[in-house]
């Protein structure tokens, strides 16, 4: 299995985020602090991405410039080729929604809403027709294990099940992209391993490209390539050779 990754890293695929000279600069009074400082780097379809580094490392503001949830102060971020800083907000979300999934470390599920009512949320707001969302919905909630969990509330629902409720609504509107912030942070390593090995199987078996932010250094080693942060620049950028596959007991 490792061979077959190692494969995959010498083969790249096409740029889906390019980011050349991004600078991101905060005003705090009258103080500007810089959280990133000229950050150029591809990210390529079908890559497992690691962004890794310490808090305050610039981590947090390099995956909403890659989630295109925000714009640089300078430089330019492109999305598949699209300059995001020349898009409308509205041509933008269209984009981003359409490209990128999201998977956050508290879940963000709405408390009075089933599984499948969350994870059916992202199809109502594209207006997909009734009959193809139901099934779509369906499909992935079964595809993480949920199939007989549909009904449930968060309320309900483990940390880890909520976190694949999560990773179900990702996954509704088939992103390329799957981009996941401290994925595993407010989970056990039970489930933390339940929820890196989804990603994995993301990535091989559906070719996701998969870009994780982690502070977790035993995390970033299930990821293809890290990316480090340290004072908002790239400090190191390497393929990981040695790729972690999750087994029982494994992750830790």
């Amino acid at each position: 299995m490792i061979q077959v990754n190692l494969m995959i890293m010498e083969k790249k695929g096409k740029a889906l985020v390019s980011m050349k000279d991004v600078w991101k600069v905060y005003q705090m009074g009258e103080v500007e602090v810089p959280a990133l400082r000229g950050v150029s780097v591809d990210i390529h379809e079908g890559e497992f991405v690691a962004i890794i580094g310490q808090s305050g490392s610039g981590k947090s503001t390099m995956m909403n410039m890659v989630g295109c949830l925000d714009v640089p102060s300078k430089g330019t971020v492109l999305l598949k080729g699209k300059d995001i800083t020349k898009l409308s907000e509205s041509n933008l979300s269209v984009l981003r929604g359409r490209s990128i999934g999201f998977i956050f470390q508290q879940y963000n599920l709405i408390p009075n809403m089933s599984a499948y009512e969350n994870v059916l949320l992202p199809l109502e707001l594209a207006e997909v027709d009734d009959a193809s969302a139901s099934q779509r919905v369906l499909d992935v909630l079964d595809d993480v294990g949920l199939g007989d969990k549909v009904e449930n509330r968060p309320a309900q629902l483990s940390g880890g099940q909520q976190q694949r409720v999560s990773i179900a609504r990702c996954l509704v509107t088939d992103p390329e992209i799957i981009l996941a912030d401290e994925p595993t942070g407010a989970l056990d390593s039970k489930t933390g391993k339940d929820v890196i090995q989804t990603l994995q199987r993301l990535w091989k078996e559906k070719g996701k490209t998969v870009i994780m932010v982690t502070h977790d250094l035993t995390l970033a080693q299930y990821a293809q390539r890290h990316i480090e942060l340290r004072d908002g620049i790239i400090v190191n950028d390497y393929q990981n050779k040695a790729i972690k596959q999750v087994k029982k007991g494994e992750y830790s």
